[in-house]
């Protein structure tokens, strides 16, 4: 049998505390778990000027208490903050214009990057807590994110990626008084261990050519001056874009995208059959004998029933031969998008919830920290790794080695 674990507050203490006291109502607003963070708040605000004062110039000492209300999660305590008579004491636990206990930002935060309105983090807190915190005060703590956006999409990047996927989702903007579509557009890097990192967030309503360059430029000037192979999914003038800044890049078109792009073309009860006759294109030895099952595929009974299949494939065929040169285990690591497909869909969860978005600024908040929350969960590079890294060697040499210094 499991023995209990010594708890870090001993019974008797836990005792005391509730000694001539309901403990149901311990965690009712102004019950005694506030009256311990009151305690404990003001314990360490004080030991935090005992320090101030040890550490100071001389001659300084305490001057009283001031009053402050700040809120937590179940309700509003009034502490005393001490002062000293250089007015010099800034205290760390509660700053100065902070108007919220530690931790309740961390929870209108969260509650933010599950999807959930203004309104509804509002209505949340009321029912839960029954503190009544105002819309005003929700959007200025998730407001402060923006100015960690700006900060994380400037850090400086590593020299070389071996694998970076590019990907876009569609998201509606209030913009002008009317709901528009609008990209966001997603570059994930893999780095030569295999861990992968978000290098970026771009919101832009057209895309082209000028779009795709200025997203390049930008990671080169953020550090990037190498990448091996970029997966993208066939947005028009990107390949171009990419070769411009980094001209030893090899793109590779995402066979997911081909496909469901060549599967927009056909009628649902046909799509299985279709898919399948497919597979002998990508899964063929090498280029020449994927050209060959392509040719055939346009030959045949679905190729000649949908020609525009073969046609987009024979279109992006320069991007599509890259991952021929791997083994089939490499391949899936290169030719599909499946880690940023898994990341897209805690975006779309997210973005479903929301409905539309009032400004771009809303939904870059909102984007960024979904991605910053999946991203922690990354701890472990892909099992195909391994293999990888030792087929990029030989075919990259000296490019893929200075990804590993």
């Amino acid at each position: 049998m499991a023995r209990r674990k010594e708890p870090k507050i001993p019974d008797a203490i836990l005792d005391q505390l509730l000694a001539g006291a309901d403990p149901k109502t311990a965690f009712d607003p102004n019950g005694l778990l506030d009256d311990l963070k009151k305690a404990l708040a003001e314990r360490a605000l004080s030991a935090e000027m005992d320090h101030h004062l040890a550490s100071g110039e001389a001659g300084n000492s305490r001057n009283g208490y001031g009053k402050k209300t700040v809120t937590t999660e179940t309700s509003r305590i009034e502490l005393d903050i001490p002062r000293d008579r250089q007015s010099t004491f800034d205290p760390q636990l509660i700053a100065k214009y902070q108007r919220r206990f530690p931790g309740f930002d961390e929870k209108i935060i969260s509650m933010y990057a599950r999807g959930m309105s203004v309104r509804e983090i509002v209505g949340h807190l009321r029912d839960l807590y029954g503190v009544d915190v105002s819309p005003e005060l929700i959007s200025a703590v998730t407001d402060a994110v923006l100015d960690e956006v700006a900060t994380w999409q400037a850090r400086p990047l590593e020299p070389v990626y071996p694998l970076v996927f590019f990907d876009a989702l569609r998201v509606k903007i209030r913009d002008e008084g009317l709901v528009r579509n609008k990209a966001v557009h997603i570059a994930l890097g893999v780095r030569a261990d295999g861990t992968k990192e978000i290098l970026g967030l771009w919101l832009e309503q057209n895309e082209g050519a000028k779009f795709w360059l200025r997203v390049m430029n930008e990671m080169k000037t953020r550090g990037v001056q190498d990448i091996l192979i970029a997966v993208v999914d066939g947005l028009k003038g990107f390949p171009e874009a990419i070769v411009a800044v980094f001209p030893e890049a090899t793109v590779q078109t995402c066979i997911v995208h081909l496909l469901r792009h060549s599967l927009d073309f056909v009628s649902y009860k046909d799509r299985k059959a279709v898919a399948a006759a497919l597979k002998g294109v990508y899964r063929a030895k090498d280029a020449a004998d994927g050209e060959a099952a392509l040719a055939a595929f346009e030959a045949g009974a679905w190729g000649q029933k949908y020609p525009a299949i073969g046609q987009s494939w024979r279109r992006a065929w320069s991007e599509v031969i890259p991952f021929y040169a791997f083994h089939p285990d490499v391949r899936r690591l290169i030719y599909t998008t499946n880690a940023i497909e898994a990341l897209n869909s805690k975006l779309r969860r997210a973005v479903r919830a929301r409905g539309h978005f009032p400004t771009d600024e809303a939904a870059m908040k909102l984007l960024f920290l979904v991605l910053n929350k999946a991203e922690k969960e990354w701890t472990m590079p892909a099992r195909e790794w391994s293999i990888a890294k030792a087929q990029f060697a030989i075919l990259f040499g000296e490019r893929f080695t200075r990804a590993m210094a």
